[in-house]
């Protein structure tokens, strides 16, 4: 198997935390017993629609709750916690399950991170060898929303400046190998894999590259520079006592139904989900498709998503697998991070299934 799964640890409609993180746990078992490679867990903060708001306790509870797949953080925040903050979390986890830990880390929270590039006038959608490559997303429209800015001046101490995200990862690579002035126990020695996560070809993927590091580029969340990721990354790659050759993982959003209609039904809510996040309201509750069904539609609505809504993963089984191989082949991933989100959890358990089934068929 060369499939993982990425959970936001999502919660419906109707629903609660305390259903979406036993959810979680549930599905997390179910992915052990059909072959998935890796559980990972995502880092989002004052969403309504989402739990995962603390990776290193939710893996934690995983982990015990499983015995053989590998678990981690797709990815931790590092611009909202200190290298040895997150070194301590994932060493006190590592000392009662190792061997199985991957310590994903993404650049999110830096305040000092470079904003995002204007999207270009005229740029069109191109299609790479089969792979859809969609028009960037304009990231700068968030920067302005008054709400996003107090949020994130809550995830720090008042007069906090973070360190570049360079030496960040520097400080947990010297902590957990015990070359650090400092010594973190539980941590130093712990047996996990350290990961950066990125969406461009930018620090993040210089970063991993020249330290030797595997890489996750997300398709699902900014699939317009998914190649330049990943290409940037290769360039920049140095072998390293923790791998010989570049290692990267590429994540996608599936959704996956016995039929086209059905599968085409459950995943009806995403565009309304996405809209929330892309609007600055926060992830919302994920709605049922009736629930979505009555959304009015704009034409600056269906703008604001329809990156994520084309490079969605949707139908039977052998059609989602089919898509996947194509994705795979044109990254060159050596392994495909899967996000799922429906309604109804037996669905979404029912779509990895699925998926899994027809991954390992010929």
């Amino acid at each position: 198997m060369s499939l993982s799964i990425l959970d936001l640890a999502p919660i419906s409609s109707g629903g609660t935390a305390g259903e979406a993180l036993r959810n979680t746990i549930d599905l997390a078992r179910r992915a052990e017993e059909l072959g998935y490679v890796r559980y990972w867990l995502a880092e989002h903060h004052f969403a309504r629609g989402v739990a995962g708001s603390a990776p290193a306790v939710l893996i934690g509870l995983v982990a015990a709750a499983t015995a053989t797949i590998r678990v981690g953080s797709g990815a931790v925040q590092l611009g909202h916690q200190t290298p040895v903050s997150v070194v301590e979390q994932f060493g006190v986890i590592d000392a009662l399950h190792p061997g199985r830990l991957d310590l994903g880390i993404g650049r999110s929270g830096q305040r000092r991170a470079e904003p995002a590039p204007a999207r270009p006038p005229g740029q069109e959608a191109r299609v790479v060898d089969g792979l859809l490559i969609p028009p960037p997303f304009d990231w700068s429209r968030l920067a302005k929303v008054p709400r996003l800015a107090f949020q994130a001046s809550l995830l720090q101490q008042p007069g906090a400046v973070t360190p570049d995200f360079a030496d960040q990862i520097d400080e947990v690579l010297a902590l957990l190998k015990g070359t650090h002035e400092a010594h973190v126990v539980p941590g130093e020695g712990a047996d996990l894999r350290v990961w950066i996560l990125g969406s461009s070809g930018g620090q993040s993927a210089q970063v991993a590259g020249e330290r030797g590091l595997p890489f996750a580029a997300n398709y699902h969340v900014s699939p317009s520079s998914v190649l330049e990721a990943v290409e940037a990354y290769r360039e920049a790659f140095k072998p390293s006592d923790e791998l010989a050759e570049p290692y990267v993982i590429v994540s996608a959003d599936a959704v996956v139904a016995e039929d086209e209609a059905r599968a085409r039904e459950l995943a009806s809510p995403y565009g309304l989900w996405v809209r929330s996040i892309r609007t600055g309201e926060g992830a919302m509750p994920y709605p049922t498709p009736a629930e979505a069904a009555r959304h009015v539609w704009t034409d600056a609505d269906r703008a604001l998503v329809k990156d994520r809504i084309d490079t969605q993963f949707v139908g039977t089984p052998e059609t989602v697998a089919e898509r996947l191989r194509v994705l795979r082949r044109v990254t060159g991933a050596d392994e495909l991070l899967v996000t799922t989100i429906t309604h109804d959890h037996t669905d979404r358990v029912r779509s990895y299934e699925l998926l899994a089934e027809a991954w390992e068929r010929p």
